[in-house]
């Protein structure tokens, strides 16, 4: 049987990182950004666009598209409802889930 005490210690790594989020959770939920409007402008569209098709089965690559795409569309929602725009710009208040999700797709 193959060693898989690595998984335990991950397993508690989770767990320390789960409370650390809790921590957090509570000290920040929003954070104030600038996009440029063209950005801000097909993340909305985005929101705003209907998916007819159902979901069948995926592979883990066509899910990863499929929520980096709604993590897309909850910023676009966020800036239809609280955008401001400013000149080129739009600033909004995003959800730090949603700030780390478009930094994470930038890496």
């Amino acid at each position: 049987m193959e060693d898989r005490e690595q998984y335990v210690r991950y397993q508690q790594d989770r767990t320390v990182l789960e409370t650390i989020g809790a921590c957090l959770d509570l000290q920040v939920s929003r954070i104030s950004v600038r996009l440029p409007r063209s950005l801000a402008e097909l993340a909305v569209a985005a929101w705003n666009r209907d998916e007819l098709g159902g979901i069948g089965e995926e592979r883990r690559e066509e899910y990863e598209l499929r929520d980096d795409a709604a993590e897309l569309a909850l910023i676009g929602l966020a800036v239809s409802e609280r955008g401001v725009r400013d000149g080129a710009e739009v600033v909004v208040d995003l959800d730090v889930v949603q700030v780390a999700a478009a930094l994470r797709a930038a890496r």
